[in-house]
């Protein structure tokens, strides 16, 4: 079990609240590998907590489709697979569609002025390159999106759905190569919204998703490709 990560109290935040994070940070970037057990007792010694809140955070991981419960073996850390990206984008697709329909005839001048300083602030994150940081502003002009459709069910669902595209919104913005596409994408999805041209901002989202969609696939085949490159006695 990796030891790159530790525990940041929050005075503000209950214990089981700051012990979720900090596994969930440590999945997402990748010092708790897929497949990698959880053991409970090793991460309540190397966070300095007791079980309880690390049990807590185990089953909120799982709801959110970072962890696996393995019948007689325990919790590990899930791996990204085609068919849960495939089944997250679909639903992600027809709801950002919507979205940015309704955003299209509701979105106010302050929230398109919000949204350009969201754009100036994703610009940023990705000439410093933290690919967290990228994921974060990211987020925050989706959100921004979301809530200007005045549709509270619909942002509540996206929010929920936000927790499961995070691994792979986050695995699609590792890739460096994409990321100038990525800010391209934003511009077309903003100019459509300040023109309220409706067909063209959801072809903008359309084409947002399917990029995100062919390049996280690229990269898992390529990861499968590796690992069985690694096996002993596999020809290549």
């Amino acid at each position: 079990m990796t030891n790159h990560f530790e525990v940041n109290m929050d005075e503000y935040l209950p214990l089981r609240d700051v012990v979720f994070k900090t596994l969930r940070q440590a999945i997402l970037k990748g010092e708790l590998e897929p497949g990698e057990r959880l053991m409970e007792i090793q991460l309540a010694e190397r966070l300095g907590v007791s079980r309880t809140p690390i049990r807590e955070a185990i089953r909120k991981l799982e709801l959110e489709g970072l962890v696996l419960m393995i019948p007689r073996k325990g919790a590990e850390v899930a791996k990204i697979s085609e068919s849960n990206l495939r089944d997250v984008l679909e639903v992600r697709r027809s709801l950002e569609e919507l979205a940015i329909d309704l955003a299209c005839q509701r979105i106010t001048a302050e929230e398109l002025e919000s949204l350009n300083k969201a754009e100036v602030d994703f610009k940023a994150a990705i000439g410093n390159g933290d690919a967290m940081q990228i994921a974060q502003t990211d987020e925050q002009f989706h959100e921004i999106i979301y809530n200007s459709t005045k549709n509270q069910k619909l942002v509540q669902i996206l929010n929920n759905l936000r927790e499961q595209m995070y691994r792979y919104r986050l695995e699609y913005i590792k890739d460096a190569d994409k990321r100038q596409i990525l800010m391209v994408e934003h511009e077309h999805i903003l100019k459509a919204l300040t023109l309220r041209h409706i067909q063209e901002a959801k072809m903008a989202v359309r084409e947002h998703i399917d990029n995100q969609e062919i390049t996280i696939l690229k990269n898992l085949k390529e990861q499968e490709n590796d690992i069985q490159r690694k096996v002993p006695g596999r020809r290549n």
